[in-house]
């Protein structure tokens, strides 16, 4: 009885300190938070309390002061909903720049729609926004909100900071506990830099941070998590939509899914087992006839979003799948296991992040991460891994999106974790050959043929699918150092086999070369002018990430006018550095024909502040010598 007594006077002082009055004149902003924001964070204030293995709250107070029309980015007046959770309190009150009160909003106020795009076509995620137009700049948001939640695999993550140009005045974040639950946290990026107090009893722990002044954003920069500081939560005893788990461990948490998640899908119609069975034929190689599924699959189905069910995590029956021929990632990757099980292919199901950001599963905190799913096919002591959802990719390409992250690989007795596919700098290669010819008026018609791999092939491949008019700004925009360019002919060869795609490209453009009186100028690299020069900055704050890195190389034959001569051309050049290494070579074959070879090679990596104006400086002496001149001078 003591115990349930003090939790109400806890619960009841809580309520009363959220809802203080506050003087939010803009006035009362200290100048050092205004610098380079485009809006203030006056307080957030996050209270969690688990309540037990199914039962989790969350309160929510958070005051934005928005000095400008930027700033409207930060503001977020929404909460989502499902089956599983309840929004019990939300409102909204706006005050101007003199801190008077404007206008207040209820919860009959807020719009309740579905919290999904026009691709989802099954979902229960629902939620309830604001949508607010402000008459005048500054004014300040004072946004409450009160969440009741029956799963408690997931727990938001704490970060003082949320986004650029953002400042904080005061934030705070307090999760309550039942102590058997078994609490783990995880702190990522603290620093001395900044002030971060943590506070912390049996059954509670608390952080909090005040005055953080606004972060600029600056080019080449990790992603936002990876530099500024992050909680993660977990607990051991969880609960996902009434199914109950423990999480001591990747192995015991995969095996948790595999049998109350995954067991009980893979059901498949006696017509399909022997549709696919006839498809392998004799077929013995295990990746081999893994190609065929996977061709069966692309063709066969397409990718839809479906979120409903127990949390968008248990995937669509197989039998369902190839019944109306669409799925989700989970769908679509576990029907494709059913299919490879039937011909004797073992695969797992395999969670992570899919982004072109890397981001990845943390592995030092056991705890729900992800949120895409692929399959891997063991292969010696690797894995092959195939993006499902696609209908384009080659088989065990993943690059841009799954590459070289942490992935959960769930087998029938436990998870693991593994690295995906690491696409290393030179294997991310265009290789480009041809030629061209500088007419008496210094026009240029020329042809040239690219391939690329690696990384590379997915910046390429997805061309082939533009609508013409795409296609030819694409083109202009990627060669435009050459002016007036005029597109004859371009034709692919997309060779998923071997993952290569191909660009043959027929060209021609009026007054490439500058004619000045008995002279002409032109710049020797026509066809790859591709590397652009980083921002300076007076003092740069944030690491330098290349996120990946690649090789080019080309060689082109150039053929002058007739009646001119070399007057003067680039030295060969050579650049090498911790970032990479660049080489051009310019050879005389005869009186009217040079050949002109590069190659670039970037090394992926991330490098201290401090190397930030070097690499500009590398770039820089790229750029200029990707643009050296030939000069010729007519005969007399």
């Amino acid at each position: 009885m003591k115990k349930v007594l003090m939790y109400g006077i806890v619960f009841i002082f809580s309520i009363a300190a959220f809802s203080q009055k506050t003087d939010y004149s803009i006035a009362l902003i200290p100048d050092s938070l205004k610098l380079n924001a485009n809006a203030v964070v006056r307080l957030s204030k996050i209270q969690i309390t688990i309540s037990s293995q199914k039962s989790m709250s969350t309160k929510t107070i958070k005051a934005i002061s928005v000095l400008n029309e930027l700033g409207m980015r930060s503001l977020d007046l929404s909460e989502n909903y499902d089956n599983n959770s309840s929004i019990n309190k939300i409102e909204a009150t706006i005050y101007n720049a003199a801190g008077k009160e404007l206008n207040s909003y209820k919860r009959r106020d807020f719009k309740d729609q579905s919290a999904t795009d026009e691709g989802t076509i099954f979902s229960d995620n629902r939620v309830l926004f604001l949508d607010y137009t402000p008459v005048n700049y500054p004014f300040t948001v004072v946004f409450e909100s009160e969440i009741e939640n029956k799963t408690t695999a997931f727990i938001s993550f704490w970060s003082p900071l949320e986004m650029y140009y953002v400042s904080v005045e005061n934030a705070s974040f307090t999760i309550n506990f039942k102590p058997e639950l078994g609490i783990k946290t995880k702190e990522l990026n603290f620093s001395n830099n900044y002030k971060i107090e943590r506070t912390e009893t049996s059954s509670s722990i608390s952080y909090s941070s005040k005055n953080l002044t606004a972060k600029n954003y600056e080019s080449l920069s990790p992603r936002f998590d990876k530099i500024f500081p992050k909680v993660m939560f977990g607990l051991t005893l969880f609960s996902l939509e009434g199914v109950n788990g423990t999480a001591n461990s990747w192995k015991e948490i995969g095996k948790w899914f595999y049998d109350e998640i995954l067991t009980g899908t893979t059901e498949l119609s006696n017509e399909t087992k022997a549709k696919v069975k006839s498809l392998v034929g004799e077929e013995k190689d295990p990746i081999k006839k893994a190609k065929i599924i996977y061709k069966y699959v692309q063709d066969k189905t397409r990718y839809v979003s479906i979120q409903e069910g127990i949390g968008g995590w248990k995937p669509m029956l197989a039998k369902d799948v190839d019944k109306l021929g669409y799925g989700d990632c989970k769908a679509l990757t576990n029907y494709t296991r059913s299919l490879l099980n039937e011909v004797g292919v073992v695969s797992y199901y395999s969670r992570l992040y899919g982004n072109a950001s890397k981001m990845e599963i943390i592995p030092d905190i056991v705890s729900f991460q992800s949120n895409h799913v692929i399959l891997a096919i063991p292969n010696d002591s690797n894995y092959i891994w195939l993006e499902c959802t696609s209908q384009d990719d080659p088989f065990g390409y993943q690059a841009y999106f799954t590459d070289d992250r942490q992935a959960l690989v769930i087998k029938p007795d436990g998870g693991e974790i593994v690295q995906t596919k690491i696409y290393i700098d030179k294997e991310n290669t265009q290789n480009s050959k041809g030629s061209y010819s500088i007419s008496e008026k210094g026009d240029f018609s020329g042809n040239v043929t690219i391939i690329s791999e690696g990384t590379q092939y997915t910046q390429k491949a997805r061309i082939e699918k533009y609508q013409p008019s795409d296609k030819e700004a694409f083109y202009k925009d990627y060669w435009d150092n050459i002016n007036n360019l005029k597109i004859n002919k371009i034709t692919f060869n997309n060779d998923k086999e071997k993952i290569a795609f191909t660009e043959n490209a027929e060209l021609k453009a009026m007054g490439y070369g500058v004619v000045n009186g008995n002279s002409m100028m032109f710049a020797s690299n026509a066809f790859n002018q591709s590397i652009t020069i980083p921002q300076r900055y007076r003092i740069r704050s944030n690491p330098l990430e290349i996120e990946r890195g690649f090789l080019d190389t080309d060689e082109i034959e150039i053929t002058l006018p007739e009646n001119f001569t070399i007057d003067a051309k680039p030295n060969n050049y050579t650049i090498k550095d911790k970032f990479g290494e660049y080489k051009t070579e310019l050879v005389v074959v005869s009186e009217n024909k040079l050949r002109y070879k590069r190659s670039f090679l970037l090394n992926e990596g991330v490098y201290d502040k401090s190397e930030y104006e070097n690499y500009r400086k590398f770039c820089e002496q790229i750029a200029k010598a990707d643009n050296a001149k030939i000069v010729l001078i007519k005969k007399l």
